[in-house]
């Protein structure tokens, strides 16, 4: 072997040829290098040693903190060649071009379905485990996401910071805003399928899709009759309970629906 051939041989690294020497010594999980054993260890300690001067928040690497840091100064550095969407991390930026190239490299064993970032897998396994660790202080009411939570706390508190910018009606989500705006564009992304009649909701949608295929899914509790329509199933009710739903506003004579 010529010595040219020696030296090139000496610079290939463990990384390289696969090797993992530095094991963690609760989970087993094996690593080429030293260091990503010592940041791994901090999952099982709870260490984190690189704190946010600015907000005190810490974190287990630098470079976790080195990102955190432009969310105060803005700085969004890391741009996406597609839409030209910018953001302040590099992971960050990784996940969202998966929007254009479709890839979702994170699986569930359980069902399969697919996602584009890990942590929207790990919230996805609460489906098949059940887990709700997001509890409200006020009425106890358990949430597996943190931004349900967030929402559910909003009935509490009266909060609605989601303002129509012609009304100023405003609502507790974001999706409602939406959806209310199209009363003002007139828009209706939702296509009926079969006679292609437009709707503003996508609820609406798929109540309308009923018509086509004869589905009845609201039952009435009294008699078991099925309706197309929760309206319908509404009004139904009055025939048990008696409420008598139109008035005269003349003789004041009221019948049933």
């Amino acid at each position: 072997m010529s010595f040219s051939q020696h030296n090139d041989l000496s610079t290939i690294s463990i990384v390289d040829i696969g090797v993992k020497p530095y094991s963690c010594n609760v989970c087993s999980k094996g690593f080429s290098q030293k260091s990503n054993l010592t940041v791994h260890s901090r999952i099982h300690s709870g260490e984190k040693p690189y704190s946010c001067s600015i907000c005190n928040k810490n974190f287990t690497r630098n470079s976790s903190l080195t990102s955190h840091k432009l969310s105060h100064t803005g700085e969004k550095p890391f741009s996406c060649s597609v839409c030209k969407t910018s953001f302040s991390s590099k992971s960050n930026l990784t996940v969202h071009t998966r929007i254009h190239t479709g890839e979702k490299p994170y699986s569930c064993s359980l069902c399969n379905k697919s996602f584009s970032a890990k942590g929207d897998l790990f919230t996805h396994g609460r489906v098949h485990t059940g887990e709700k660790p997001y509890s409200c202080s006020v009425c106890n009411k358990s949430f597996s996401l943190k931004n349900h939570l967030a929402v559910h706390s909003r009935i509490h508190t009266g909060e609605k910071p989601y303002s129509c910018n012609v009304c100023s009606k405003t609502f507790l989500r974001k999706f409602s805003l939406i959806n209310h705006q199209r009363i003002h564009t007139g828009e209706k992304p939702y296509s009926c399928g079969v006679c292609k009649k437009k709707f503003s909701r996508k609820e609406t949608l798929t109540e309308h899709s009923r018509i086509h295929i004869g589905e009845k899914s609201y039952f009435c509790n009294v008699c078991n009759k099925a309706f197309l329509h929760k309206f319908s199933l509404t009004y139904h009710k009055r025939v048990h309970t008696g409420e008598k739903l139109f008035s005269h506003s003349i003789c004041n004579n009221k019948s049933f629906l």
